[in-house]
């Protein structure tokens, strides 16, 4: 952790749901003028999309037919850890961005599946920000969690998720059902082992529940709206935390634990407004003040 160059971190696996809470954290930035330098965690990855295709292939002829992004062993995380130790410790590094799709590939001229060239963080960033899977990874390889100074978990239940990614994969990136199925049960040990840990090391959590039945995802033909959903909030140190505001603030919200508060899911982008301001405020005024 670093009080003059503070890290903020969400984490989550693919299809949860990050990209919108790191929306919602981008926003923050441009209100308040904040230089957030952005880490995506797709650039941490080890391999770009043709050798991982073949590293998978490699890995499934070994015998090992749990490979996936969800593990260390596809993933770059002692660098990652790295990059943490370093910007916090004098607020510069290298970053790197993995080209997703055709769009991204006109932009930066490159492949899609591939990795833009390392290159050096912006010299003036206020703090970083990472948003990927392993923002609060600890195991043998790397203790990434204990450099960030505000960690947030973005968990869906698992069904939910699923559709999600179901939703995602097909309609977006061209996947069968049965291709991204094989996905979810593949990486399933990872997703036990590496990412569900990190969620009792958060700060906050954001769990989406839906109010709706999702009992058999494989067949859902939408994904719950957020009007069709409730959010479980989780605190792991509620002390500060003006829950009388939050609740006068967020409409058919309440609590069910000292530090958990239940709001409607059309509330979140509102919810992460009210809660994740003050706090980054506060990091900011530690850093001006250090």
């Amino acid at each position: 952790m670093s009080v003059k160059h503070p890290i903020v971190a969400i984490t989550g696996s693919s299809g949860a749901g990050t990209t919108t809470v790191m929306s919602s954290f981008q926003h923050i930035f441009r209100r308040d003028g904040i230089r957030a330098q952005i880490l995506e965690g797709d650039s941490m990855h080890r391999y770009d999309r043709m050798a991982m295709r073949a590293e998978m292939k490699k890995q499934m002829e070994a015998g090992n037919t749990n490979f996936s992004h969800f593990g260390p062993e596809a993933n770059l995380l002692a660098e990652l850890e790295e990059i943490f130790k370093n910007f916090g410790g004098t607020g510069k590094g290298r970053v790197r961005k993995y080209i997703h799709d055709a769009t991204e590939s006109a932009a930066f001229k490159q492949d899609p599946g591939t990795f833009t060239p390392w290159q050096e963080m912006a010299p003036d960033a206020d703090m970083l920000f990472y948003e990927g899977l392993h923002g609060g990874y600890v195991g043998p390889e790397a203790n990434v969690a204990q450099h960030v100074d505000l960690l947030v978990g973005v968990v869906p239940i698992i069904n939910l998720e699923w559709i999600q990614k179901l939703h995602r994969d097909q309609n977006m990136r061209g996947y069968s059902q049965e291709a991204v199925v094989d996905t979810i049960l593949r990486r399933m040990p990872d997703y036990i082992n590496h990412i569900c840990p990190q969620f009792s090391r958060t700060h906050v959590n954001f769990q989406r529940v839906p109010t709706v039945d999702t009992s058999n995802p494989f067949i859902a033909k939408d994904i719950p709206s957020p009007d069709e959903s409730m959010v479980v909030i989780r605190f792991a140190n509620p002390k500060g935390i003006d829950f009388p505001y939050l609740l006068s603030m967020l409409n058919n919200s309440m609590m069910t634990r000292p530090n958990t508060l239940i709001i409607p899911g059309g509330k979140m982008g509102l919810a992460m407004q009210l809660i994740f301001t003050p706090m980054i405020l506060r990091l900011m005024d530690m850093k001006r003040r250090a």
